[in-house]
Protein backbone atom coordinates (compact mmCIF):
# COMPACT_ATOMS: atom_id res chain seq x y z
CA UNK A 1 0.00 0.00 0.00
CA UNK A 2 1.26 3.55 -1.10
CA UNK A 3 0.73 5.16 2.59
CA UNK A 4 1.69 9.12 2.19
CA UNK A 5 2.22 12.07 4.93
CA UNK A 6 -0.08 14.34 2.62
CA UNK A 7 -3.72 13.43 3.07
CA UNK A 8 -5.04 16.38 1.46
CA UNK A 9 -3.40 17.47 -2.05
CA UNK A 10 -5.42 20.66 -2.57
CA UNK A 11 -3.21 21.96 0.23
CA UNK A 12 -0.18 21.44 -2.09
CA UNK A 13 -1.42 21.25 -5.81
CA UNK A 14 -4.39 22.20 -7.59
CA UNK A 15 -6.12 22.40 -10.84
CA UNK A 16 -8.58 25.30 -11.04
CA UNK A 17 -11.10 26.24 -13.77
CA UNK A 18 -12.47 29.96 -14.64
CA UNK A 19 -14.74 31.65 -16.69
CA UNK A 20 -13.31 35.38 -17.65
CA UNK A 21 -15.38 38.20 -17.03
CA UNK A 22 -13.24 40.76 -18.41
CA UNK A 23 -12.96 42.42 -15.42
CA UNK A 24 -9.72 44.06 -14.02
CA UNK A 25 -8.40 43.71 -11.07
CA UNK A 26 -10.26 39.85 -10.50
CA UNK A 27 -9.99 37.37 -7.26
CA UNK A 28 -9.78 33.95 -8.24
CA UNK A 29 -10.28 31.64 -5.24
CA UNK A 30 -10.57 28.29 -3.90
CA UNK A 31 -6.96 26.98 -5.09
CA UNK A 32 -6.90 25.57 -2.07
CA UNK A 33 -3.62 26.52 -0.76
CA UNK A 34 -1.11 30.05 -1.32
CA UNK A 35 0.12 29.08 -4.74
CA UNK A 36 3.41 30.23 -5.59
CA UNK A 37 3.68 28.55 -8.81
CA UNK A 38 1.02 29.36 -11.81
CA UNK A 39 0.79 27.82 -15.56
CA UNK A 40 -2.30 29.28 -17.04
CA UNK A 41 -3.60 28.10 -20.12
CA UNK A 42 -6.81 29.94 -22.42
CA UNK A 43 -8.67 26.43 -23.41
CA UNK A 44 -10.38 27.66 -26.29
CA UNK A 45 -7.40 29.55 -28.08
CA UNK A 46 -5.04 29.01 -30.52
CA UNK A 47 -3.28 31.68 -30.26
CA UNK A 48 -2.86 32.33 -26.35
CA UNK A 49 0.41 31.11 -25.03
CA UNK A 50 1.20 28.95 -21.90
CA UNK A 51 1.71 31.59 -19.29
CA UNK A 52 4.00 30.38 -16.39
CA UNK A 53 4.55 33.10 -13.40
CA UNK A 54 5.88 32.24 -9.83
CA UNK A 55 6.54 34.36 -6.21
CA UNK A 56 9.93 33.73 -6.96
CA UNK A 57 10.39 36.27 -9.79
CA UNK A 58 7.05 38.11 -9.12
CA UNK A 59 3.45 38.18 -10.22
CA UNK A 60 4.38 40.82 -13.31
CA UNK A 61 7.04 38.27 -14.55
CA UNK A 62 5.81 35.65 -17.37
CA UNK A 63 7.39 33.10 -19.38
CA UNK A 64 5.68 30.63 -21.94
CA UNK A 65 6.79 26.76 -22.42
CA UNK A 66 5.34 27.32 -25.89
CA UNK A 67 8.22 29.22 -26.46
CA UNK A 68 11.73 30.13 -25.72
CA UNK A 69 11.40 34.10 -25.81
CA UNK A 70 13.15 36.36 -23.02
CA UNK A 71 10.91 36.92 -19.79
CA UNK A 72 7.75 39.60 -20.27
CA UNK A 73 6.79 42.10 -17.58
CA UNK A 74 2.83 42.21 -17.82
CA UNK A 75 2.08 41.89 -21.35
CA UNK A 76 -1.62 41.49 -21.71
CA UNK A 77 -2.11 40.49 -17.90
CA UNK A 78 -0.12 39.62 -14.72
CA UNK A 79 -0.69 38.11 -10.94
CA UNK A 80 -1.15 41.24 -8.78
CA UNK A 81 -0.65 39.19 -5.55
CA UNK A 82 -0.44 35.81 -4.61
CA UNK A 83 -3.56 34.82 -1.93
CA UNK A 84 -3.85 32.46 0.98
CA UNK A 85 -6.55 30.56 -1.30
CA UNK A 86 -6.10 31.58 -4.84
CA UNK A 87 -4.39 35.02 -7.03
CA UNK A 88 -5.66 38.60 -8.57
CA UNK A 89 -4.92 39.09 -11.49
CA UNK A 90 -5.43 41.95 -13.66
CA UNK A 91 -4.86 43.47 -17.07
CA UNK A 92 -1.66 44.47 -18.10
CA UNK A 93 0.28 46.79 -20.94
CA UNK A 94 1.78 45.82 -24.18
CA UNK A 95 4.79 44.17 -24.10
CA UNK A 96 6.66 41.36 -25.87
CA UNK A 97 4.10 38.67 -25.45
CA UNK A 98 1.10 39.76 -27.53
CA UNK A 99 -0.85 36.35 -26.28
CA UNK A 100 -0.58 36.48 -22.33
CA UNK A 101 -3.71 36.25 -21.02
CA UNK A 102 -5.62 35.87 -17.46
CA UNK A 103 -8.89 37.19 -18.07
CA UNK A 104 -10.28 37.69 -21.45
CA UNK A 105 -13.52 36.47 -22.08
CA UNK A 106 -12.66 36.31 -25.83
CA UNK A 107 -8.79 36.33 -26.29
CA UNK A 108 -8.00 36.46 -30.70
CA UNK A 109 -12.19 35.95 -31.13
CA UNK A 110 -11.66 32.60 -29.66
CA UNK A 111 -15.32 30.97 -28.47
CA UNK A 112 -15.43 31.70 -24.75
CA UNK A 113 -13.30 33.22 -21.98
CA UNK A 114 -12.43 28.92 -20.27
CA UNK A 115 -9.18 28.90 -18.66
CA UNK A 116 -7.21 26.15 -16.82
CA UNK A 117 -4.92 27.12 -13.77
CA UNK A 118 -2.47 24.20 -12.35
CA UNK A 119 -0.64 25.61 -8.88
CA UNK A 120 1.60 24.09 -6.50
CA UNK A 121 2.58 25.90 -3.29
CA UNK A 122 6.38 26.35 -2.23
CA UNK A 123 7.04 29.04 0.57
CA UNK A 124 6.62 32.13 -0.59
CA UNK A 125 9.06 34.88 -2.05
CA UNK A 126 11.79 32.63 -0.92
CA UNK A 127 15.24 32.64 0.76
CA UNK A 128 19.22 33.25 -0.14
CA UNK A 129 20.78 29.82 -0.45
CA UNK A 130 24.31 28.90 -0.17
CA UNK A 131 24.77 24.81 -0.37
CA UNK A 132 25.45 25.06 -3.86
CA UNK A 133 28.84 26.89 -5.04
CA UNK A 134 26.47 29.94 -7.02
CA UNK A 135 23.87 31.42 -4.43
CA UNK A 136 20.70 30.79 -5.01
CA UNK A 137 17.44 32.21 -3.91
CA UNK A 138 14.85 29.18 -2.97
CA UNK A 139 11.13 28.86 -2.25
CA UNK A 140 10.94 25.49 -1.14
CA UNK A 141 8.13 23.57 0.33
CA UNK A 142 10.10 20.27 1.55
CA UNK A 143 6.51 18.37 2.69
CA UNK A 144 5.67 18.42 -1.02
CA UNK A 145 8.82 18.17 -2.63
CA UNK A 146 8.49 21.33 -4.71
CA UNK A 147 11.03 24.40 -5.00
CA UNK A 148 11.31 27.05 -7.02
CA UNK A 149 14.88 28.49 -7.35
CA UNK A 150 16.33 31.52 -9.22
CA UNK A 151 20.05 32.06 -9.75
CA UNK A 152 22.69 34.00 -12.18
CA UNK A 153 25.06 31.78 -14.06
CA UNK A 154 28.88 31.82 -13.30
CA UNK A 155 29.88 30.16 -16.69
CA UNK A 156 31.45 27.42 -15.21
CA UNK A 157 31.31 23.34 -15.66
CA UNK A 158 31.51 22.40 -12.34
CA UNK A 159 29.28 24.83 -10.80
CA UNK A 160 26.19 23.75 -8.33
CA UNK A 161 22.91 24.88 -7.51
CA UNK A 162 20.99 24.88 -4.27
CA UNK A 163 17.49 23.96 -4.27
CA UNK A 164 16.36 23.04 -0.69
CA UNK A 165 14.52 20.24 -0.78
CA UNK A 166 16.69 18.35 1.25
CA UNK A 167 15.96 15.23 -1.10
CA UNK A 168 17.20 14.77 -4.80
CA UNK A 169 14.69 15.90 -6.99
CA UNK A 170 13.50 13.83 -9.59
CA UNK A 171 12.77 16.26 -12.60
CA UNK A 172 13.98 19.78 -12.67
CA UNK A 173 12.65 22.15 -15.41
CA UNK A 174 15.25 25.38 -16.02
CA UNK A 175 14.51 28.27 -18.22
CA UNK A 176 17.01 31.55 -18.92
CA UNK A 177 14.83 34.35 -17.89
CA UNK A 178 17.15 37.35 -19.84
CA UNK A 179 17.72 35.97 -23.34
CA UNK A 180 15.55 33.32 -25.89
CA UNK A 181 16.62 30.22 -25.15
CA UNK A 182 14.97 26.56 -24.48
CA UNK A 183 13.25 25.29 -21.66
CA UNK A 184 15.39 22.13 -20.51
CA UNK A 185 13.69 19.38 -18.48
CA UNK A 186 15.91 16.97 -15.97
CA UNK A 187 14.09 13.99 -15.34
CA UNK A 188 15.40 10.83 -13.71
CA UNK A 189 13.85 8.15 -16.14
CA UNK A 190 15.88 9.30 -19.05
CA UNK A 191 19.32 8.38 -20.01
CA UNK A 192 22.21 9.31 -17.83
CA UNK A 193 22.68 12.84 -18.51
CA UNK A 194 20.46 13.17 -21.10
CA UNK A 195 17.64 16.00 -21.56
CA UNK A 196 14.32 16.85 -23.07
CA UNK A 197 13.19 20.16 -24.34
CA UNK A 198 9.53 21.64 -22.53
CA UNK A 199 8.84 23.74 -25.68
CA UNK A 200 9.89 21.60 -28.65
CA UNK A 201 8.81 17.84 -29.44
CA UNK A 202 12.70 16.45 -29.64
CA UNK A 203 13.57 12.72 -28.13
CA UNK A 204 15.92 13.06 -24.89
CA UNK A 205 19.73 14.44 -26.30
CA UNK A 206 23.30 14.82 -24.67
CA UNK A 207 26.12 17.09 -25.15
CA UNK A 208 27.23 15.42 -27.68
CA UNK A 209 24.14 17.44 -29.81
CA UNK A 210 23.27 20.41 -27.82
CA UNK A 211 26.97 20.63 -26.65
CA UNK A 212 26.13 23.70 -24.74
CA UNK A 213 25.56 22.46 -21.54
CA UNK A 214 22.59 20.32 -19.95
CA UNK A 215 21.30 19.83 -16.24
CA UNK A 216 22.96 16.70 -14.66
CA UNK A 217 20.66 13.54 -14.23
CA UNK A 218 22.32 13.20 -10.46
CA UNK A 219 21.12 16.03 -8.41
CA UNK A 220 22.00 15.40 -4.47
CA UNK A 221 20.05 16.47 -1.41
CA UNK A 222 21.33 20.32 -1.54
CA UNK A 223 21.92 21.06 -4.94
CA UNK A 224 21.83 19.78 -8.59
CA UNK A 225 24.96 20.26 -11.49
CA UNK A 226 25.62 20.81 -15.14
CA UNK A 227 26.94 18.21 -17.36
CA UNK A 228 29.29 20.41 -20.11
CA UNK A 229 29.72 20.24 -23.86
CA UNK A 230 31.74 23.07 -25.17
CA UNK A 231 30.18 25.40 -22.68
CA UNK A 232 27.18 25.30 -20.10
CA UNK A 233 25.91 28.38 -21.98
CA UNK A 234 22.56 26.62 -22.33
CA UNK A 235 22.25 26.00 -18.44
CA UNK A 236 24.74 28.21 -16.79
CA UNK A 237 25.76 31.22 -18.68
CA UNK A 238 27.80 34.19 -17.20
CA UNK A 239 25.71 36.84 -16.26
CA UNK A 240 22.68 34.75 -17.28
CA UNK A 241 19.14 34.90 -15.36
CA UNK A 242 17.71 31.53 -14.94
CA UNK A 243 14.39 30.04 -13.22
CA UNK A 244 14.38 26.37 -11.84
CA UNK A 245 11.28 24.28 -10.87
CA UNK A 246 12.45 21.36 -8.74
CA UNK A 247 10.61 18.28 -8.15
CA UNK A 248 11.58 15.50 -5.55
CA UNK A 249 9.22 12.66 -5.35
CA UNK A 250 6.82 12.22 -2.36
CA UNK A 251 4.75 8.96 -1.70
CA UNK A 252 1.08 8.99 -2.34
CA UNK A 253 1.46 12.77 -3.99
CA UNK A 254 3.80 12.77 -6.56
CA UNK A 255 5.38 10.15 -8.67
CA UNK A 256 8.02 10.60 -11.33
CA UNK A 257 8.67 7.95 -13.73
CA UNK A 258 8.47 6.25 -17.11
CA UNK A 259 6.32 3.81 -18.69
CA UNK A 260 6.76 1.75 -22.43
CA UNK A 261 3.92 1.86 -24.76
CA UNK A 262 2.14 -1.31 -26.45
CA UNK A 263 0.26 0.18 -28.71
CA UNK A 264 -2.91 -1.33 -27.82
CA UNK A 265 -6.50 -0.33 -27.26
CA UNK A 266 -5.85 -2.32 -23.70
CA UNK A 267 -2.95 0.43 -23.08
CA UNK A 268 -0.06 0.22 -20.32
CA UNK A 269 -1.03 0.60 -16.65
CA UNK A 270 1.12 3.01 -15.16
CA UNK A 271 0.72 2.64 -10.75
CA UNK A 272 1.55 5.70 -9.16
CA UNK A 273 0.01 4.54 -5.45
CA UNK A 274 -2.44 7.76 -5.86
CA UNK A 275 -5.43 8.40 -7.97
CA UNK A 276 -4.57 11.47 -10.06
CA UNK A 277 -5.23 14.92 -10.11
CA UNK A 278 -3.12 15.80 -13.06
CA UNK A 279 -0.39 13.78 -15.51
CA UNK A 280 2.27 15.12 -17.80
CA UNK A 281 4.01 13.08 -19.95
CA UNK A 282 6.30 12.99 -22.96
CA UNK A 283 7.61 10.43 -25.62
CA UNK A 284 11.35 10.29 -25.06
CA UNK A 285 12.14 7.48 -27.88
CA UNK A 286 11.49 9.57 -30.93
CA UNK A 287 11.31 13.13 -32.77
CA UNK A 288 7.79 14.53 -33.41
CA UNK A 289 5.78 13.58 -30.19
CA UNK A 290 3.91 16.60 -28.25
CA UNK A 291 3.78 17.10 -24.25
CA UNK A 292 0.82 15.89 -23.46
CA UNK A 293 -1.26 17.39 -19.98
CA UNK A 294 -4.85 15.88 -18.34
CA UNK A 295 -6.39 16.67 -15.61
CA UNK A 296 -9.39 15.37 -12.66
CA UNK A 297 -11.06 18.74 -13.52
CA UNK A 298 -11.42 19.57 -17.01
CA UNK A 299 -12.71 16.03 -17.29
CA UNK A 300 -13.56 14.43 -14.27
CA UNK A 301 -15.24 11.10 -15.57
CA UNK A 302 -13.73 8.15 -17.30
CA UNK A 303 -12.47 7.62 -19.95
CA UNK A 304 -10.98 10.93 -20.82
CA UNK A 305 -9.67 12.54 -23.61
CA UNK A 306 -9.20 16.07 -22.97
CA UNK A 307 -5.25 17.38 -23.74
CA UNK A 308 -3.37 20.63 -23.76
CA UNK A 309 0.10 20.80 -25.39
CA UNK A 310 2.89 22.88 -22.99
CA UNK A 311 5.25 23.16 -26.35
CA UNK A 312 2.01 24.44 -28.43
CA UNK A 313 -0.30 27.61 -28.15
CA UNK A 314 -3.44 25.02 -29.42
CA UNK A 315 -6.34 25.24 -28.05
CA UNK A 316 -7.35 22.24 -25.86
CA UNK A 317 -7.64 18.89 -28.26
CA UNK A 318 -10.19 16.09 -27.64
CA UNK A 319 -8.88 12.29 -28.09
CA UNK A 320 -11.84 10.47 -27.24
CA UNK A 321 -11.74 8.23 -25.04
CA UNK A 322 -8.07 7.14 -24.36
CA UNK A 323 -6.87 7.50 -20.45
CA UNK A 324 -8.51 5.96 -17.18
CA UNK A 325 -7.39 8.25 -13.82
CA UNK A 326 -8.19 5.03 -11.51
CA UNK A 327 -7.35 4.52 -7.58
CA UNK A 328 -3.86 3.57 -7.88
CA UNK A 329 -2.76 5.12 -11.15
CA UNK A 330 -3.80 5.71 -15.03
CA UNK A 331 -4.49 3.15 -17.73
CA UNK A 332 -4.20 4.16 -21.40
CA UNK A 333 -6.94 3.41 -23.22
CA UNK A 334 -5.56 3.89 -26.84
CA UNK A 335 -2.08 2.56 -29.19
CA UNK A 336 -2.69 6.35 -30.45
CA UNK A 337 0.97 8.01 -31.23
CA UNK A 338 2.02 10.41 -28.42
CA UNK A 339 0.43 8.47 -26.12
CA UNK A 340 0.61 4.79 -25.83
CA UNK A 341 3.13 3.84 -29.12
CA UNK A 342 4.33 0.15 -29.06
CA UNK A 343 7.84 0.16 -27.86
CA UNK A 344 8.48 3.72 -27.73
CA UNK A 345 9.73 5.01 -23.91
CA UNK A 346 7.43 8.39 -21.86
CA UNK A 347 8.25 10.17 -19.35
CA UNK A 348 5.55 11.70 -16.75
CA UNK A 349 5.30 13.40 -13.98
CA UNK A 350 1.77 12.96 -11.86
CA UNK A 351 0.58 14.82 -8.94
CA UNK A 352 -2.23 13.14 -6.18
CA UNK A 353 -6.42 13.77 -5.81
CA UNK A 354 -6.04 11.63 -3.45
CA UNK A 355 -3.45 8.78 -2.26
CA UNK A 356 -4.21 5.15 -2.52
CA UNK A 357 -4.00 5.09 1.77
CA UNK A 358 -2.70 8.11 3.57
CA UNK A 359 -1.79 8.28 7.59
CA UNK A 360 -5.66 8.40 8.17
CA UNK A 361 -5.79 4.88 6.83
CA UNK A 362 -8.96 6.10 4.92
CA UNK A 363 -8.79 4.13 1.55
CA UNK A 364 -8.97 5.75 -1.66
CA UNK A 365 -11.98 4.63 -4.67
CA UNK A 366 -11.65 5.04 -8.55
CA UNK A 367 -13.80 7.72 -10.53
Amino acid sequence: MAYTTINKSSEHFSTNLWVADDTSPRSLTNFGHQPDFVWVKHRGSANTYHTLVDSVRGGDKILASNVNAVEDTKSHGEITSFNSDGITVADGTSGTYPKLYFNDLNPFGADGGNYVGWSWKANGTGSANTDGTISSTVSASATSGFSIVSYTGDGSASATVGHGLSVAPKMIIIKRRNASDTWYVMHTSLSSNYNVFLNNTEPQYNVSTYTGGLISTSPTSSVFSFVNGSSVNNVNASGGTYIAYCFAEKTGYSKFGSYTGNGSSDGTFVYTGFKPAFVMWKNTTSAGYYWHTMDNKREPNNPAGLNLFPNLSNAENDYGDTCDFVSNGFKFRTGSSGLNTNGQVYIYMAFAEAPLVGTNNVPCTAR
